[in-house]
């Protein structure tokens, strides 16, 4: 199925005390560029992200915004200074003996001392923090996916549309050619007739003249290839399962030569103008190719 690379997806996770919230959001990249934004305690986990963005988006400018908090109960400690808490009281005591102060040491007070209790996060268990992240994660790209298929569709159907579009015109094309040489010849013998106030021609040289601006404005073959250019584009919108984003734009600047190449060959303004018309659409065709994985 054809995706987008455009989309968001949104994932949320709760376990052991565990809340994570995963948000991804995915424009049109050449490449696949993966921006994590990750929380500083469970930076570790970073490789493992990336890792499975990387297997679920081939393609794409990806931003990846992550939030956690820990509300369990083990995910803190509080550790005492002792020896800082013992410095505290003698310098207190020797403060209350010099100036015959009222002894009201306490611990309320020595606590309130800077650094005497200090509070700290506890290590992180990995395995346990990544089976909660993993479930968010699923969530988000899950949604993520969905929508990038939901547009590639929408994407897939335009495009074929104007395929068959350009197939229509490109028939009127192959219609019209063969006249241009007729019309030529006709031309031609009309011109000779005037320079030379005569009823004869020279046959011979007649046919030699047409058969080369015949084979000079010839586009048959650009005709047929640019036809089959179509149909592998048809194709190609068909593939399930599979990047075609890069093949496409390979087969647009194919198709692109040969419309140029029929447009410089033709000679005809009929045609012309029906270059110009598959032109149009082709750059159409193009920029809506720029947003296909």
């Amino acid at each position: 199925m054809i995706r987008s690379m455009t989309g968001f997806g949104r994932g949320e996770s709760q376990g052991d005390g565990k809340e994570f919230v995963v948000e991804i959001k995915t424009v049109n990249h050449r490449y696949s560029d993966i921006f994590i934004k990750i929380p500083r305690p469970i930076s570790f986990l970073e490789d493992k992200v990336r890792e499975m963005v990387n297997k679920s988006l081939s393609r794409g400018k990806i931003d990846v915004y992550i939030s956690y908090d820990d509300y369990s109960e083990d995910s803190k400690s509080v550790l005492l200074d002792e020896s800082l808490a013992k410095t505290y009281i003698k310098a207190v005591e020797l403060l209350r003996d010099k100036y015959s102060l009222k002894d009201d040491i306490s611990v309320s007070l020595i606590a309130r001392f800077p650094d005497i209790l200090k509070v700290e996060k506890n290590e992180e268990d990995a395995e346990s923090i990544w089976s909660v992240l993993k479930v968010a994660l699923e969530n988000a790209l899950s949604s993520l996916v969905i929508m990038r298929q939901n547009e590639g569709n929408e994407l897939k159907n335009n495009l074929l549309e104007r395929a068959s579009y350009i197939e229509g015109v490109l028939k009127e094309i192959s219609h019209r050619s063969p006249e241009v040489v007729k019309e030529y010849k006709q031309r031609l013998e009309n011109r000779i007739k005037e320079l030379m106030d005569q009823q004869t021609i020279d046959e011979g040289r007649m046919a030699m003249e047409v058969a080369i601006f015949a084979d000079r404005c010839s586009i048959d073959e650009e005709i047929v290839r640019l036809g089959s250019h179509i149909s592998q584009m048809r194709e190609t919108l068909n593939i399930q399962n599979q990047p075609v984003g890069r093949k496409l734009d390979f087969l647009m600047q194919e198709m692109n030569r040969e419309i140029n190449t029929i447009g410089s060959k033709a000679n005809d303004l009929y045609i012309g103008k029906n270059v110009v018309e598959i032109k149009s659409e082709l750059e159409k065709i193009r920029e809506q190719i720029q947003n296909i994985e």
